[in-house]
C-alpha cells in the first residue's frame, strides 16, 4: 500500500513507461495473437490494462476522461497505445488535482470489499504488471521484439553487443 501521493507517482511513472514501451511495440497484426480460442488476444489484453485505468480508478471517486470498460477493442495497435498514453496523463492529473496523502487512507467499495484508496493504487500497479507479462509472452509469440521493463531483454543485450545469459 502506498503512503504518500508522491511515493505512487514515482512507482506509477516507472511502470506506466513501462507499459507504454509494451504497448509501443504492438502491431495491428500481433493484435490476433492468442494463446488459444479460449484465450485473450494480444489485443483485448493490451485494452483491458487501457480500460482498468477508467473503470477501477472511477470506482474511488477519482473524475478524468477514460475509455469505457466495456469500448470495443480497437484494431489499431498505434490507437490503443494512445488510449493508454492519454488515460494514463489523465488519471495522473487528476491524482494530484483531487486527492491528498490522506486520501490514501479512505476506505472505498471495490469489487465487494472495502479497499483503502492506498490499497487500490497498489492492486491497480500489480494488475497493469500481470497483464504486461501476459502480453510480452505473447508478443514473442508474435513475432516481435520485447522491450525491457526490469531488465534488458534479449534484444536489449542484443543491442549492448551480448548475449543475454542463459541460466
Amino acid at each position: 500500500m502506498f503512503k504518500t501521493i508522491e511515493e505512487f507517482l514515482i512507482n506509477w511513472g516507472h511502470e506506466s513507461e513501462s507499459t507504454q514501451k509494451i504497448l509501443n511495440t504492438l502491431t495491428d497484426k500481433s493484435l490476433d495473437q492468442e494463446v488459444s480460442a479460449e484465450d485473450r488476444t494480444l489485443g483485448r489484453i493490451a485494452w483491458h490494462i487501457v480500460t482498468t485505468l477508467g473503470e477501477m480508478m472511477s470506482r474511488t471517486g477519482l473524475d478524468f476522461e477514460a475509455n469505457p470498460h466495456d469500448a470495443a477493442v480497437p484494431t489499431s495497435a498505434v490507437e490503443i497505445a494512445g488510449a493508454y498514453r492519454s488515460t494514463n496523463e489523465a488519471m495522473v492529473a487528476a491524482i494530484k488535482e483531487q486527492w491528498t496523502d490522506e486520501s490514501l487512507a479512505e476506505l472505498k467499495e471495490m469489487y465487494g470489499e472495502q479497499w483503502t484508496i492506498g490499497t487500490v493504487l497498489g492492486i491497480l500497479t500489480a494488475h497493469q504488471t500481470h497483464h504486461r507479462g501476459q502480453m510480452t509472452v505473447l508478443m514473442r509469440q508474435a513475432g516481435l521484439p520485447v522491450p525491457g521493463v526490469y531488465g534488458p531483454s534479449r534484444e536489449d543485450w542484443a543491442a549492448f553487443g551480448g548475449e543475454a545469459p542463459v541460466v
